[in-house]
């Protein structure tokens, strides 16, 4: 197909059939995709909301995937992004150019494993688990409950995607019908191999257009070698931003007593008791382990919990061993067993290895965190994570794959260098060339590239199209520099003065993003007695539900979290008024983020604002990038916290987000704010 129409004619052509109109950053960031894949160069760009970015990458990326009669992998974060882009973008994108390409584009989801009900496990083990001996009898009989309902459904899915299922259930309860990749044994013994609702789903992503996934399976695919997705040359990943947390969640390995037992419970049915036992031996003396031993961070561990942790290690090898390798054709149930069990097995195993491992440098050479969890209610958790993530990614995904990553958020403090070092990328092409323009020209034979890029460094160039959101016109960054700075005993009573007065000025319409869970809820609490508006707050039902019963109730209030930032999409004048209480740094106590600011200050670098500012920076630009969502919106962004304009690093703070109009005038705010309740009152 070399005489397919190109990206500008196409792209004019899907806009005009989907009913849009022509946005100069759209078209600006599809030439630049299209370039960017036809040189084999990475591409970051950053595309304010409203930008139309799905088209922008989708379009090159169906169109290369046809001309090359290859296939180009999408790959998401969250599972709004992806429905969108399966249920909607896709199909409506595929109809208005078909008659333009000749055929129809073709394209499929793809998740892990753990995602589709596995109908062997539905029917050898569904009500078999080796964790409900741990739950009391009313989380039994709700379990119970969902695993009646997932048999049921079982005989009505096309797909067996947990996702279509609504309402949904418990992870445990999803964990008695689903196998990871690990412990499933193949479709060819399987005796339900034929029907097998994940291999239909591979089945169907091979050969088509575009593979929509996520940052996890991406993370899985690259690092675990299984060749999960379909052979590819080209990603988009939307939602860039997120990779280096997904990526970094898929490389952390937990160890917990509950684990343990689960695997020499598993172990038992198949060899010796004597073998088993002392793994479940091991589990016990674990568990004494983490009773006595500190929450947080460990930077040197004793001998009693390294004993421990060695122990494990030791017995689940024995296990390994005991089991031996396969005895060639088994019955389907036998084979199974057999599978779960080494899944379990090796997981202990091969986390308790690099627990231990990961002491064995120099604390300054370390390349793993670990850290022991006690959450209220659940058992502790011994975790070990990277520090970074950089280098694997550069391996991994950047070296024979042409990448675009895209995201609102791309630039923090006014620069695309914190993330394009945290993803392993080093020194963006146009910086070199305009440093090489400066240089004498050099003499023949030497690397015209310079002394700055490191061998296998990526080839990137970085790209920000801007919005079509006048910022300045629509929305007011207001600092409450008058209040004091946020302690850590839950919200003072200025700030509660403060959100009152400002949601009473809005007449509702609010979003309050708090820095914990028991600051929204106090917030929540104590303002409906002095309120005469509807305030929902996360948890008290599903997000999807508040979102929809706040979008609906025009004066309604929306009180949460982090978790909460991305999940609201809320154009027109249900939203005029977001509220953020602190600047949502990592807490100082996070393991991960401050063992990562400690490595970055031993190597002579800013660790507050390499890791903790970069953090905040982020979640800032997401969580106020809630306010405009269409370019009819308009409304105040309220900071609480006065940090972001007295401290030194607020101004890093303040480039990371768009170019708001700022006050620190708390009249200046409500006033705007009335003006808004007003007009929408008299428009309703």
């Amino acid at each position: 197909m070399a005489d397919l129409p190109d990206v500008p004619t196409l792209l004019d052509a899907a806009v005009t059939a989907l009913g849009g109109t022509r946005r100069e950053g759209q078209s600006t960031m599809a030439t630049a995709v299209a370039d960017a894949v036809e040189r084999r160069e990475h591409l970051v760009v950053q595309a304010g909301t409203g930008t139309g970015k799905s088209l922008a990458y989708l379009v090159p990326a169906l169109r290369h995937a046809m001309e090359k009669e290859t296939t180009v992998v999408v790959s998401t974060a969250t599972i709004a992004l992806q429905n969108q882009l399966i249920d909607r973008d896709l199909p409506r994108l595929a109809k208005a150019l078909t008659p333009m390409l000749r055929r129809e584009p073709t394209f499929a989801v793809l998740k892990g494993r753990r995602n589709y009900l596995c109908r062997n496990r539905l029917n050898t083990e569904a009500d078999d688990s080796d964790e409900t001996e741990l739950f009391d009898p009313r989380q039994l009989s709700s379990l119970g409950k969902q695993v009646a309902r997932l048999h049921e459904w079982a005989d009505e899915t096309i797909t067996g995607d947990r996702d279509e299922l609504a309402p949904g259930v418990t992870d445990l309860a999803w964990r008695q019908v689903s196998v990871a990749a690990n412990e499933c044994m193949g479709a060819r013994i399987c005796p339900f191999g034929q029907e097998c609702f994940a291999e239909f789903a591979r089945e169907a992503a091979k050969g088509v257009d575009v593979v929509v996934t996520n940052h996890a399976m991406l993370s899985i695919d690259m690092t675990q070698g299984n060749h999960i997705l379909p052979e590819h040359d080209t990603i988009m990943i939307d939602e860039a931003h997120e990779l280096v947390d997904r990526a970094t969640s898929v490389a952390t390995g937990a160890l917990t007593e509950r684990a343990v037992t689960a695997a020499a419970k598993r172990a038992s049915r198949l060899i010796e008791p004597m073998v088993s036992e002392r793994l479940s031996e091991a589990a016990d003396g674990l568990a004494l382990m983490f009773a006595d031993a500190p929450e947080g961070r460990i930077d040197h561990i004793d001998d009693a919990l390294a004993g421990a942790v060695a122990a494990v290690r030791d017995t689940a090898s024995a296990c390994l061993t005991a089991i031996g390798p396969s005895p060639g054709e088994q019955e389907a149930e036998a084979a199974s067993e057999r599978r779960l069990a080494l899944a379990a097995l090796t997981e202990v195993h091969d986390t308790a290895v690099r627990v231990l491992e990961s002491f064995e440098p120099a604390l300054r050479d370390r390349t793993d965190v670990v850290w022991l969890t006690k959450a209220p209610g659940r058992r502790p958790t011994l975790s070990v994570a990277p520090l970074a993530v950089g280098g694997l990614l550069r391996e991994k995904l950047f070296g024979d794959r042409t990448v675009v990553l895209t995201s609102a958020t791309l630039t923090l403090g006014g620069s695309f260098g914190s993330l394009a070092r945290q993803w392993g990328l080093g020194r963006e092409v146009a910086q070199e060339e305009a440093e090489r323009a400066e240089r004498p020209p050099a003499a023949e034979g030497d690397d015209e590239d310079g002394p700055h890029r490191a061998a296998g460094e990526p080839r990137w160039r970085a790209l920000d199209v801007g919005s079509p959101f006048d910022h300045a016109r629509s929305g007011i960054l207001y600092v409450a520099t008058h209040l004091p700075t946020p302690g850590r005993d839950g919200l003072a009573p200025a700030y509660l003065d403060e959100i009152a007065e400002l949601i009473e000025a809005a007449d509702g319409r609010a979003l309050g993003l708090f820095s914990s869970m028991r600051a929204a809820q106090q917030a929540t609490e104590e303002l409906r007695e002095r309120l005469d508006h509807p305030l929902l707050c996360q948890g008290e039902d599903s997000t999807g539900q508040l979102v929809r019963r706040f979008a609906e109730e025009e004066r309604a209030c929306l009180f949460g979290t982090l978790s909460l930032w991305q999940g609201v999409d809320v154009p027109g004048p249900s939203l005029s008024l977001v509220i953020v209480d602190r600047i949502p740094f990592p807490r100082p106590d996070d393991p991960l983020a401050s063992a990562r600011q400690r490595a970055v200050a031993a190597h002579g670098g800013n660790g507050f604002l390499s890791v903790a500012a970069t953090h905040a920076a982020l979640l800032l630009a997401q969580g106020t990038g809630r306010l405009l969502r269409s370019t009819d919106d308009r409304g105040v962004i309220a900071v609480l916290d006065p940090r972001l304009a007295t401290a030194r690093y607020g101004g890093f703070l303040r480039a990371s987000l768009p170019p708001y109009w700022g006050t620190t005038d708390p009249e200046v705010a409500r006033s705007a704010l009335r003006r808004l309740s007003g007009r929408a009152a008299s428009a309703a």
